[in-house]
């Protein structure tokens, strides 16, 4: 049997919404570690990991390690049916074909329970190498996305380019070209802290990023490691756990 309760289902529903469009059918896997995905997206350039530690959850019981095949955006429907401020519960017994979420009125006012279809899927887990990378930068996330979402009027690339001292956020287009340069920073408003064994620059799909930033509500805080040759990891760190988006770098044609 699995089962586990999540104090708010705010929690829950914004780690669902962050992945809902960047992949559609995934596994849950559960053991007494706690809740895990790990999927890739249809065109295999990106790939999302997470995991909601059983420590960090009201309640957790799971006697044996379990999967669930489920569809995002289903669950996300389901999901919409919760309160922000009402205790869900996620519940199936062994074998189940069916997994049940359980949601509870704050003042036990309204108790009401959905059971979503589970799905079998032929999905091979991939194992992530830990790599070295030669910088690591700690950006407020608000700040990331803004960046983003103004860089992606000009291009659908982006090139990242650190050195120790600054980390500067370039694209270029048939319109023109532009840069926003952020300088290390490790006090004030916004700080921005640069670990950078040399400098190094490379590119990325800018449409994979603003995907990846719809997870900027978990956190206030989103770590970039960047490498060549090396996926791009962008790691939010929150409450019930961590979430780990991978993204290929764009191979220059030059």
């Amino acid at each position: 049997m699995f089962q586990a309760s999540i104090a708010k289902a705010l929690s829950f529903k914004k780690i669902i919404e962050s992945v809902r469009e960047l992949v559609v059918d995934v596994n849950f896997e559960v053991s007494q570690d706690g809740l895990a995905l790990q999927a890739m997206d249809a065109s295999h350039v990106a790939l999302v990991s997470f995991i909601l530690n059983a420590n960090q959850f009201e309640e957790f019981e799971c006697n044996q390690p379990q999967v669930f095949g489920v569809n995002i955006g289903n669950l996300a429907k389901i999901l919409k049916c919760a309160d922000n401020d009402d205790r869900i519960t996620i519940r199936a017994e062994s074998n189940a074909s069916k997994l049940s979420f359980i949601f509870e009125g704050r003042q036990d006012e309204k108790l009401s329970q959905f059971n979503l279809n589970l799905m079998t899927l032929d999905t091979e887990q991939l194992g992530i190498p830990d790599h070295e990378y030669t910088a690591v930068i700690h950006i407020k996330s608000d700040e990331f996305t803004r960046i983003c979402r103004e860089l992606s009027q000009i291009s659908d690339t982006l090139t990242i380019d650190i050195n120790k001292e600054k980390v500067t956020f370039r694209v270029g287009g048939d319109l023109g070209d532009g840069e926003i340069t952020l300088k290390h920073r490790e006090t004030g408003k916004n700080p921005t802290i640069i670990e950078a064994h040399e400098p190094v620059a490379c590119s990325y799909a800018m449409r994979y990023l603003n995907l990846f930033n719809k997870a900027s509500v978990l956190s206030d805080e989103i770590i970039l490691s960047i490498s060549e040759n090396l996926p791009l990891i962008v790691h939010f760190q929150f409450e019930l756990g961590n979430i780990k988006f991978y993204l290929a770098p764009k191979v220059n044609d030059e």
